[in-house]
């Protein structure tokens, strides 16, 4: 989770494509958009498609072609530049995005290589000028010439014997990810693959049934698939989730199965004494926030949500909206405005690199880089050393990211844990794996981390602590 987002800006020029192909057409103005506005692609492609009018066949399309180059761009690129007598950065922009394009046609779709050169030449016609198709047919002819594992076995291979260098270029992921993964898998370069074979496949689309209002019952009697871990989750196997009278009352949301297990993890866990008050301190957009919330109702507890950033508060604000008196404010849990000890149980869900939801952002691996785990984890520090002063003695602290870098899990558990030791106040690791019986695979214990290979689930981490004094 990130703060601060914005609204991406789709490209205002961009022309709508008559005689060009509009699904090529428009994952190519995506990638532009993407590349000249810094925008999210899960944001700007629904708009373009809207915009366009694609067909739904269009939109399938589309999707996997510009999804698919935006999170293979890496290795897309070391291929074409092989496949080129110049310098790779001379080649224009909008050039190497329609290569981009091309290359994942031939290395990774089943598009025919004569109709994926053929396509390519012409977008590049449309959308750039007449100049380049020329190179652009020359490159992709040379990118064609060999399958995905030949181009790892050539370029890859020039590596040396390192695994990580060639599981990156194979799935499509930087190098230092591939190590982070590694890592948070105790160096297991099998399970490394699965895991990042799996962040290149759409995700499903899944609700969460909010406590109170809707239930998973209902969600399945709609048409959905019981998910198989949550007791709240549904799977929606085909069209919008706007669509749905559900949704559009807010009784159920998009959320992933991985959120709804952490929060409640979080509910379930055991509690001695009052059990009145939570916390969720960074709740935005809202998803953990409504379901919290809902759990809280049923038991005659309340949940306060606090977020930072006040566009964000406004959504979660929206979350919760129809669900009865909700506690909503603006408010930085870092120099929060509530007294001490005052929760019983706190969500803390950190703002984090984002590395175990690459599935769902596209562009998100190349964007990241490694100081952004170190500048991250001081953050992460703070809010977590706050949240424990901020729960009774006796109360709970759920610490919950989205990604499964050990420096901002397990890291951080263990740095406030020793910087809490040595100042007096005691806290214990509880075992989070405990509260998720069903889950197969949950561990290392005490700590909870999902993966998009063994669970379905975003690779989303949870430590459990109680504030002994």
């Amino acid at each position: 989770m990130s703060r601060g987002r914005r609204r991406p800006e789709v490209a205002t020029d961009v022309v709508k494509p008559r005689n060009s192909d509009p699904a090529r057409r428009t994952a190519f103005d995506l990638l532009r958009t993407v590349r000249e506005r810094d925008a999210y692609a899960n944001l700007a492609l629904p708009r373009l498609i809207t915009e366009r009018g694609l067909s739904v066949r269009d939109a399938a399309f589309a999707t996997e072609l510009g999804y698919g180059a935006l999170r293979s761009c890496g290795t897309y690129d070391a291929v074409i530049d092989a496949c080129i007598d110049r310098a790779g950065d001379r080649v224009d922009p909008g050039v190497r995005d329609v290569l981009r394009l091309g290359a994942h046609q031939l290395l990774a779709m089943r598009t025919p290589p004569h109709a994926a050169v053929s396509a390519s030449v012409d977008l590049c016609r449309a959308t750039i000028g007449q100049s380049p198709a020329g190179f652009v047919n020359a490159v992709l002819r040379k990118v064609g010439a060999a399958d995905l594992d030949g181009w790892t076995d050539r370029l890859a291979a020039a590596s040396g014997p390192d695994p990580a260098a060639r599981l990156a270029f194979r799935h499509g992921h930087p190098e230092w990810v591939v190590r982070a993964f590694a890592d948070a898998l105790d160096g297991d370069w099998n399970d490394t693959a699965l895991a990042l074979a799996a962040d290149n496949l759409a995700p499903r689309v899944t609700l969460a049934a909010r406590p109170g209002r809707c239930t998973q019952e209902e969600l399945v009697a709609a048409g959905l698939t019981a998910t198989t871990w949550s007791p709240h989750g549904a799977v929606l196997s085909a069209g919008a989730p706007g669509s749905l009278a559900v949704v559009r009352s807010g009784a159920a949301g998009v959320q992933d199965e991985g959120s709804q297990l952490v929060a409640a993890a979080l509910a379930a866990a055991p509690l001695t004494g009052r059990d009145e008050l939570w916390l969720d301190a960074c709740a935005g957009p809202g998803g953990k926030a409504a379901l919290l919330h809902g759990l809280a109702t049923q038991r005659g507890a309340h949940l306060l949500a606090a977020e930072l950033a006040p566009h964000r508060a406004r959504l979660v604000a929206g979350a919760l909206a129809g669900a009865g008196p909700a506690w909503v404010v603006t408010a930085d849990a870092t120099a929060p405005p509530w007294p001490d000890a005052t929760f019983d149980r706190v969500l803390l869900d950190v703002p984090c690199s984002g590395l175990g939801a690459l599935r769902r952002r596209p562009e998100a691996r190349w964007r990241r880089q490694p100081a952004d785990v170190g500048r991250l984890f001081d953050l992460q520090r703070v809010l977590l050393e706050r949240a424990l002063v901020a729960v009774r003695p006796g109360g709970l602290v759920g610490y919950v990211t989205c990604s499964p870098h050990r420096v901002e899990t397990v890291g951080v558990v263990h740095a406030v844990r020793e910087s809490a030791a040595r100042s007096g106040r005691r806290t214990e690791l509880l075992d989070a794996c405990a509260l998720l019986p069903e889950l197969p695979n949950p561990g290392p214990a005490p700590f909870v981390q999902l993966w998009p290979h063994r669970h379905g689930t975003d690779a989303m981490f949870l430590a459990l602590l109680r504030r002994e004094s």
